[in-house]
Order: structure tokens, then C-alpha cells, then sequence
């Protein structure tokens, strides 16, 4: 569940999901309040033992609006309730590092994105949920992404979901043995 990141890695690195079960609910540009309208059709309903949650960055970047990190993190913990109340384990990602935002540049998200991510693993800690860290894997000296890992600074290229791919797939594994 998440915005263009997610997106955009069925497309760019087919052998992630290729004969695996599991199902892409990422689009481009969406804000946390956007995926938790959306939370029912495209998880709930879909009835999967694991969530994937990776939101925030476009938040920080103000694509419906101005937004507090506080908001942020309630939207997340929100689906993150919604898949708790259905039996579903949640595994709630960092947001994944940017220096700036090309379609918005100034913004200076790169600070801004590790206070969240502080408060998203506060949170999956106190609530006994995975979290997983791509920021760590990712980050430049800057708190941006680093080089060779994006083309634009916020988005992954097969480089990028390279580095994701094992975490994500040890962040599922970990959340199935919770069941």
C-alpha cells in the first residue's frame, strides 16, 4: 500500500512480485489521507495476511495540502488499526530519504522525513508491529537518497528496489510469523 514508490517498483522490477502473492496498491502522488479512503477496497477487502504500508513523503510535500508530521503518522496508524482489526499483520515502512522534491523543490524534506520515520518506529515498537527501515539502507550523508539508487532523488530505480527487495521480503516474514 503506498503512493508512486510502490507504484512504480511492479513495473521496474518484475521478479520482486513475479510468482509471489503479492498484490501492488501503490498510486502515483497520493497522500495518507488519500490511502486511508482507500484502505478498505484496496487491502481490507482484498483479505491478505500481511500489509506493506509505505506513505508519507508526499505528505511532506504538500500534494493535497499542508500536512504536520502528526497527521502523517495518525494516518498511518490508522490503516495500520484497520488492518489490526482485521487480522491482517501490518508492517509500516520508513519513508524512503529525499534531499528535495524535483516537482517541488525548497521544501527541505530530508530532516522532516527522519523525524517521521523516528515517530513511525516509536510507534510500530510500542505497538509490536515490523517495522521496516529502508532509510538506513538508503540514505546519503545528507539524508537524501543516494546516488546510483534514483534518478530524481525521491523515487528508486532497480538499483534502489535492489536494496528494498530482501528487507521487504524479511519485514513480510517476520509479520506472517505473527500470525
Amino acid at each position: 500500500m503506498g503512493n508512486s514508490i510502490t507504484e512504480g517498483w511492479s513495473k521496474l522490477d518484475k521478479s520482486f512480485w513475479d510468482g509471489k502473492p503479492y498484490i501492488n496498491r501503490g498510486i502515483s502522488g497520493q497522500t495518507t489521507p488519500q490511502m486511508v479512503l482507500r484502505f478498505q477496497q484496496d487491502v481490507i477487502d482484498l483479505k491478505p495476511k500481511v500489509v506493506v504500508i509505505l506513505a508519507g513523503t508526499n505528505d511532506i510535500a504538500g500534494n493535497t495540502g499542508p500536512m504536520t508530521l502528526e497527521q502523517t503518522r495518525d494516518n498511518i496508524i490508522a490503516m495500520a488499526q484497520l488492518a489490526n482489526a482485521n487480522r491482517i499483520q501490518v508492517v509500516i515502512s520508513s519513508v524512503i530519504p529525499a534531499f528535495d522534491y524535483p516537482w517541488k523543490p525548497g521544501l527541505e524534506p530530508a530532516e522532516k522525513i527522519v523525524v517521521l520515520n523516528k515517530m513511525l518506529k516509536e510507534y510500530a515498537s510500542k505497538s509490536k508491529i515490523v517495522y521496516l527501515d529502508y532509510f538506513s539502507a538508503m540514505a546519503d550523508e545528507r539524508n537524501g537518497l543516494r546516488k546510483g539508487l534514483g534518478d530524481d532523488g525521491v523515487h528508486p530505480n532497480l538499483d534502489g528496489y535492489k536494496i528494498m527487495a530482501p528487507l521487504a521480503e524479511k519485514a513480510i516474514a517476520e509479520a506472517l510469523q505473527k500470525q
